[in-house]
């Protein structure tokens, strides 16, 4: 079975070293402008609070661990980014319909409508963005990032995590 130097060896290391590096411009890209969209809502809401509200959005109420473990991050971090979208009445906190104990973050109407605006904006610039794409070359390149998103969710996954420092 190759190894993954062999596997590098038999790629074009021109074609990997462009693809890092655009991978590097884009994450940069994305992080000054937040995707943020165009008018009112332009870089309005961060990509954390925009995640999360987008998956309660998708797959409805649930609990702080199911929803960690739904975007692969520790509860402690989706309980630190959850808090502020709570305090701005974004997220509401209920009892779990089965078991009263349990607490469950649910996706409020004021979340709704404000995750909503955010989407309308974010659409607007995808389209200014691709505006001289064809609908193939943009369900192409759909296709493609949403594969290199889950393999590199997968490649994260399973590459060991470096011993903290002593």
């Amino acid at each position: 079975m190759p190894t993954q130097s062999d596997m590098t060896t038999q790629l074009d290391t021109g074609v990997l070293d462009t693809l890092q590096h655009q991978v590097a411009v884009f994450a940069r890209r994305a992080e000054q402008t937040r995707l943020g969209g165009v008018g009112q809502a332009r870089n309005s809401m961060d990509r954390a609070a925009y995640l999360l509200l987008n998956r309660l959005d998708q797959e409805g109420p649930m609990g702080v661990k199911a929803l960690a473990g739904s975007m692969g991050i520790d509860s402690s971090t989706v309980t630190r980014q959850v808090a502020p979208l709570v305090d701005s009445g974004m997220v509401k906190r209920t009892s779990h319909p089965e078991d009263g104990r349990a607490v469950v973050l649910q996706l409020s109407p004021r979340g709704k409508a404000r995750l909503e605006e955010v989407r309308s904006s974010r659409r607007d610039l995808m389209a200014r963005v691709t505006g001289d794409w064809t609908a193939e070359e943009r369900d192409i390149f759909c296709d493609l990032l949403t594969r290199f998103n889950v393999a590199l969710s997968a490649a994260h996954a399973t590459v060991p995590q470096a011993a903290p420092a002593t």
